[in-house]
């Protein structure tokens, strides 16, 4: 379900009960288009997030550890000056709408009293967060600034007017009387036509929710209940992740009833949900965002590699033939007195084949001997070439699996985790580093993923090869197990017990065929084993290891496993 009216009418309660009278301590801005205002209400410090991103457009409280960057934009600086300790007065939706208003009150240099909105458009694309005086409506400032050329209804810049997005001619739900909702179920007795209607009559519905509402009125035999049940979970704070019909993962502020209750996770509050929903969508944009340069870096040289691999296999298949010249030549050099100069070609025995008889080009140039020794020199200059081509097929194949390997923990870091991926690519020599010392910044170590297994049992995720070596060979004791996709590159997984269940055990290989380039595949199979049974060979590459006494299980990588063992 998408962050639609509806959903925006729960969240805003839930950010009332919440945030209402709370203080502003921080503001930053950690990634284009998103922005955190932490809030201290109810003695504790709640993080704020409000997103105009074109897909993941949101407001909600996280947990999420999101970094402050050292120079703020000058849209946070502007916030700063006007919302720095300023109070939280009320949290407000227009007209079911996707626009939420937060409304402070501060104080100015003058010690005068200010109100402030800071306002929130949830609108795809056109998601926007702007901050504007409450009486005059003077835009102070906007995350994404829209000129009359690019907008005619109404500018988004500093010093403008403010004026709302043009309005719907829709009814607010919340407003409305229930006669008005039984009067279209009457009239549309099918539940997906009448979802259709809903939608077209009522403001905030989006198609899934519609669909909701629209399945409970037929399905139920007192509509009037049924209505007043169905917006009335709106008003809590619980919020659902399920398997909705077409296949894609969603969310709710309601209970679903259009999906099997195998398929619904329940969280506390709708912050939560939204903390779970996007955690990867939202990792996976900010890494393409901070590691492009990496990534095209990855996929240059894997291109460039296997290109190479390509023509060194095509040049061993030549190579097959060097038996073939120093027969020849041996045989030439046993009928030396059967050959004359000028000759062209020959037919001798083959006595390496019941001596039959084998065709050999001549050069008319060349004496016998000269012929002879021509085939034999053809032969030491393949046999050069395949121990050179083998080293080189070893060495190229050894680069892809890393850079393949490079690439999976690309697609499965976390911002943070970019730093140590690229100070990993500078000291394999495909990056130039940075040898000035006052523009080099060394990378803070990154920590592992943290997973809890049914019965309590800690399970840890290197996601880069520096985490995977930290990981197994300084930090894990010899009696924990270690994990890893079998022959695929993928993440080094330890549970820290010397006795750890099968279901832990499970656990812990479904995560690590998760975190693996098999992510999305239906089988995978996953080696286990103590950590004392792991040897790093030397001069190996970071994360490559060996070992020996495993044993294996076959399990399916699935995300809501992932999501419910996730600390």
């Amino acid at each position: 379900m998408a962050f639609d009216g509806l959903f925006t009418h729960a969240m805003v309660n839930e950010l009332v009960n919440q945030l209402k009278t709370g203080r502003v301590a921080k503001i930053y801005q950690p990634y284009q288009g998103e922005l955190v205002v932490t809030i201290r209400a109810n003695r504790k410090n709640r993080a704020l997030l409000l997103s105009s991103h074109p897909n993941y457009a949101r407001v909600q409280i996280t947990e999420q550890a999101l970094t402050n960057p050292a120079t703020p934009s000058n849209f946070v600086m502007s916030l700063r000056k006007h919302l720095d300790g300023a109070i939280l007065k009320d949290v407000t939706q227009i007209d079911n709408d996707r626009i939420i208003n937060l409304h402070f009150s501060h104080r100015n240099d003058l010690g005068d009293e200010e109100d402030m909105i800071l306002s929130i458009e949830i609108m795809g694309r056109r998601s926007n967060i702007i901050l504007y005086e409450s009486g005059s409506k003077r835009i102070i400032d906007t995350i994404k600034h829209i000129s009359s050329d690019q907008n005619r209804y109404r500018m988004l810049v500093p010093g403008a007017q403010y004026i709302t997005p043009p309005a719907q001619t829709l009814q607010n739900p919340f407003a409305a009387k229930i006669t008005e909702f039984t009067e279209l179920q009457k009239e549309f007795p099918n539940y997906e036509v009448l979802a259709q209607a809903l939608r077209s009559k009522f403001q905030g519905f989006s198609k899934d929710s519609a669909l909701e509402f629209a399945f409970s009125m037929v399905t139920s035999s007192n509509v009037d209940e049924a209505i007043t049940n169905y917006l009335s979970q709106y008003d809590a704070s619980a919020g659902f992740i399920y398997d909705a019909p077409n296949g894609k993962l969603s969310f709710s502020a309601v209970q679903p009833v259009l999906t099997e209750d195998e398929n619904v996770q329940q969280f506390n509050s709708l912050s939560e949900t939204l903390d779970r929903y996007f955690y990867e969508k939202v990792q996976r944009d900010r890494v393409q965002q901070r590691g492009h340069n990496l990534i095209r870096v990855v996929r240059n040289e894997l291109k460039k590699n296997r290109k190479k691999l390509k023509k060194l296999d095509q040049t061993m298949e030549q190579t097959h033939f060097a038996d073939t010249y120093r027969i020849k030549g041996e045989i030439l050099t046993t009928y030396l007195s059967q050959i004359t100069r000028g000759m062209t070609e020959i037919e001798l025995p083959n006595f390496y084949d019941d001596n039959k008889l084998i065709k050999i080009n001549l050069s008319n140039q060349l004496s016998p001997s000269k012929n002879a020794q021509k085939y034999f020199n053809k032969y030491q200059k393949e046999k050069n070439a395949v121990k050179y081509v083998t080293e080189q097929i070893s060495k190229t194949k050894n680069e892809i699996n890393f850079l393949d390997n490079i690439e999976t923990q690309i697609d499965l870091a976390k911002p943070e985790d970019l730093d140590e991926i690229k100070v990993e690519l500078e000291n394999e020599g495909y990056l130039k580093k940075n040898n000035n010392p006052k523009k080099r910044v060394k990378p803070v170590k990154s920590k592992p993923e943290l997973f809890k297994s049914s019965d309590g049992t800690t399970i840890l995720v290197g996601k880069n090869d520096t985490q995977n070596d930290r990981l197994t060979m300084k930090t894990a004791k010899k009696d924990f197990y270690w994990l890893h996709a079998k022959d695929i590159p993928g993440s080094h997984v330890i549970v820290e017990s010397n006795d750890p269940s099968e279901k832990t055990i499970e656990e812990a290989a479904s995560i690590a065929a998760y975190y693996s380039k098999a992510k999305n595949a239906t089988k995978v199979q996953v080696d286990y084993v103590p950590v004392k049974n792991i040897r790093k060979p030397n001069g190996s590459k970071p994360g490559f290891v060996i070992y020996e006494g495993q044993k294996s299980l076959k399990v399916t990588p699935k995300a809501e496993i992932i999501r419910q063992l996730m600390v």
